[in-house]
């Protein structure tokens, strides 16, 4: 059974770090990602990472704030989150499948089921 549990959300205030965490089991995959979803909003691409590779791929909002990582040890990816901001308040997804990594959301059949990350302002 494929299970994709994600760990380390919370409040925290702006300017804030937080790591997120998303452990991978039941297969292996070749791409893991990372999704958010405000209120209100649309589920959205944040970054993606190439399991074999390590080639990484960032939105322009998070770029240069985010990094994503992986621990093929662990089979983990982890999302680093630095210079938070209020904007960046979501409940986080982390996603996987085969094939290369891509930005779309149709191209990952396997999903977490989300932890929420609260920027006060």
């Amino acid at each position: 059974q494929v299970q994709l549990v994600e760990s380390g959300g919370g409040l925290v205030q702006a300017g804030g770090s937080l790591r997120l965490s998303c452990a991978a089991s039941g297969r292996t995959f070749y791409k893991m990602a990372w999704f958010r979803q405000a209120p209100g909003k649309e589920r959205e691409f944040v970054a993606t990472i190439g399991w074999t590779t390590g080639s990484t791929y960032y939105a322009d909002s998070v770029k240069g704030r985010f990094t994503i990582s992986r621990d093929s040890a662990k089979n983990t990816v982890h999302l680093q989150m630095n210079s938070l901001k209020f904007e960046d308040t979501a409940v986080y997804y982390c996603a996987a499948d085969l094939g290369p990594p891509s930005l779309a959301i149709r191209d990952y059949t396997y999903w977490g089921q989300g932890t929420q990350v609260t920027v006060s302002s």
